[in-house]
């Protein structure tokens, strides 16, 4: 069994929730999974007590809240009295106290309010969050934005700071968006930043016509394209982990493989300077 490392995330997003990918995560050293509470037809938090009970306490688990179940299919809502319900589901559907709660993609119920009304809504299901991790319902609390655009537009003064802030990560990430992502993370002040989605989704053959070794300080000999842009993803923006999602232990060992190799650190900065010159044009 290797030893732990915490900067790999284990993601349930389109997973299958099968046993073997758990323990397969466990015997490489990845403690730190994942989920949220519509992922796998909003069966995640059932499938996992089910099938996974004695390995839930081996992990650091994170989900997600803020989408329900309507009349019309998946609703996006911050009331707090939902979203205090939907914590206390997940603990029971779990089995366990989750270590991390996040707001879920909180920007789906911003549409259409002024920045006031924003900022309202957006503070009181903070406030939510936070009164729920001071009352030992999770260890940590935070929030994971898929398009932080319209958060970083608020204003941020009265609310609690984060323990978490998890956005996209990585070269298919636009500056808009890292741009946005790091002004969060500065004026909120977030404790930790997680990244997720480095491969945007897609699969090798996203990297046929880019190659992101260039963006690793050698040695780096045998390391794939994939492993390159899974390293340098730590840096667009900069997180502390990354989560990434794989039904393929195989794929797994990869990127653990890839933690190991070091970033140019200069030409990080260079790509990023060259996207905001692009953007001014």
């Amino acid at each position: 069994m290797h030893g732990t490392d915490a900067r790999l995330v284990l993601g349930l997003h389109r997973s299958r929730h099968q046993r073997n990918i758990l323990t397969a995560a466990l015997d490489l050293g990845v403690t730190a999974l994942d989920t949220a509470a519509p992922y796998l037809g909003f069966r995640s938090h059932s499938v996992l007590a089910e099938s996974a009970a004695d390995l839930l306490t081996k992990f650091d688990v994170s989900t997600k809240v803020g989408f329900f179940q309507g009349a019309q299919g998946s609703e996006h809502s911050l009331d707090p009295a939902r979203l205090r319900l939907a914590v206390e589901k997940a603990n029971r559907e779990l089995g366990v106290e989750p270590d991390t709660v996040l707001l879920h993609n909180p920007e789906r119920s911003l549409v259409g309010l002024s920045p006031a009304e924003g900022h309202d809504l957006l503070g009181a299901a903070c406030a939510t969050l936070n009164g729920m991790a001071q009352e030992g319902r999770c260890r940590a609390w935070g929030m994971s934005s898929w398009d932080p655009r319209p958060l970083a537009a608020l204003r941020l003064n009265g609310f609690p700071s984060p323990d978490v802030l998890m956005v996209r990560a990585g070269f298919l990430v636009g500056i808009d968006i890292l741009d946005a992502a790091d002004h969060l993370r500065t004026n909120w002040r977030a404790t930790e930043t997680w990244g997720m989605s480095p491969f945007g989704g897609g699969g090798e053959q996203v990297w046929e016509g880019f190659d992101p070794r260039p963006f690793l300080r050698p040695p780096h000999v045998g390391l794939s394209r994939v492993q390159a842009a899974f390293r340098a993803a730590f840096h667009l923006p900069e997180t502390a982990a990354v989560a990434v999602g794989t039904d393929d232990p195989g794929h797994l060992a990869q990127l653990v493989q890839a933690l190991g190799a070091e970033i140019d650190a200069s030409a990080v900065s260079q790509y990023l300077d060259v996207l905001r010159d692009r953007r001014q044009d």
